[in-house]
């Protein structure tokens, strides 16, 4: 159950909204995690819209974007990391209409460590997620 954060100034993106619903789809997508209830309702991506000014590169160049994706740890394997950051560079080039942002966006990739990812007011190990997921395919199978 990743969480995105997109970080860029604010007007790069003309829809906030479907950006942040693409780019969780995105992410679940990739995953390859059941299509259930658990995964779809804590999926999620916030777009933080920022001061131009708050951003800069060395020259002072302000139109970058940067997102972060969190997972558990070993949510992704090699192949799903190469992965997550074309698609995801794709997704936010369009959503800004601009394909030269491909070569100004910052995919970062983090992985929370067993227990380090909170859920239902609980820290989860990657086995449990894995528990409460079969678990919800079970009841939902009933």
């Amino acid at each position: 159950m990743p969480m995105i954060d997109i970080y860029a100034a604010a007007g790069t993106f003309a829809d906030i909204k479907k950006l942040a619903a693409d780019a969780a789809g995105l992410v679940k997508s990739v995953e390859q995690v059941p299509d259930i209830p658990m995964f779809r309702k804590n999926t999620a991506a916030f777009v933080h819209e920022m001061p131009a000014a708050s951003i800069s590169n060395v020259d002072g160049d302000s139109n970058y974007v940067r997102v972060q994706v969190l997972t558990n740890a070993g949510a992704l394997d090699r192949d799903k990391q190469v992965a997550l950051v074309a698609k995801m560079t794709d997704l936010v080039a369009e959503a800004a209409n601009d394909p030269e942002l491909k070569t100004r966006t910052w995919v970062l990739l983090t992985e929370a460590a067993p227990g380090g990812w909170g859920l239902w007011g609980h820290a989860q190990t990657n086995e449990e997620l894995v528990s409460a997921a079969r678990a919800e395919i079970g009841r939902l199978r009933r």
